[in-house]
């Protein structure tokens, strides 16, 4: 089994992921993690991708996050299941102040080692308006038109559940 878990920031795409990975003993990899762009950890674009790379390998996986030049079209591809979360932008933003209040200087489960909880007014505009651009919502839609057998939808909690509660995924 081989599933990418898309959506937008806050949603609860790596929290998915590592329950995933538990109940299917299956790996998992936080994008977040490994990403250059993120700011947390010192490593270079060929190395994030070249991670990535190899965890494609890997006859299953879970893969969490978007990052287009992190081989985005080949993970959706390789995919028998994609998992498209569409939370509302209060919601989100709900989750990662949550999410901050929780970790707050400390270093969550799928973030890489010294990489601290934070937030600062640029990710909480990217939650709420910028990671919400008309470009990128009309992406999540063509992703959904183009791979309609293979994506499942989640637009809120509710929805996560009875996802989870399914013998199939």
């Amino acid at each position: 089994m081989k599933i990418a878990v898309i959506g937008y920031s806050g949603s609860g795409k790596s929290t998915l992921a590592a329950t995933l990975g538990k109940q299917l003993s299956i790996p998992v990899l936080h994008l977040d993690a490994i990403n250059f762009e993120a700011g947390w950890v010192e490593r270079n674009r060929e190395e994030a991708k070249a991670l990535v790379a190899d965890f494609l390998q890997h006859e299953s996986w879970i893969i969490d996050g978007n990052y287009g030049e992190l081989y985005f079209n080949e993970r959706l591809t390789d995919a028998d299941r994609i998992i498209l979360f569409q939370f509302s932008r209060v919601r989100c933003l709900i989750r990662v102040l949550r999410r901050y209040q929780m970790y707050k200087g400390q270093t969550r489960p799928d973030l890489a080692e010294n990489c601290p909880e934070k937030i600062d007014a640029e990710f909480l505009f990217w939650v709420l308006f910028k990671g919400r651009s008309r470009r990128r919502r009309n992406h999540f839609k063509q992703i959904t038109q183009q791979y309609t057998d293979k994506i499942v939808v989640l637009k809120s909690p509710w929805a996560v559940k009875q996802f989870l509660s399914q013998d199939k995924f």
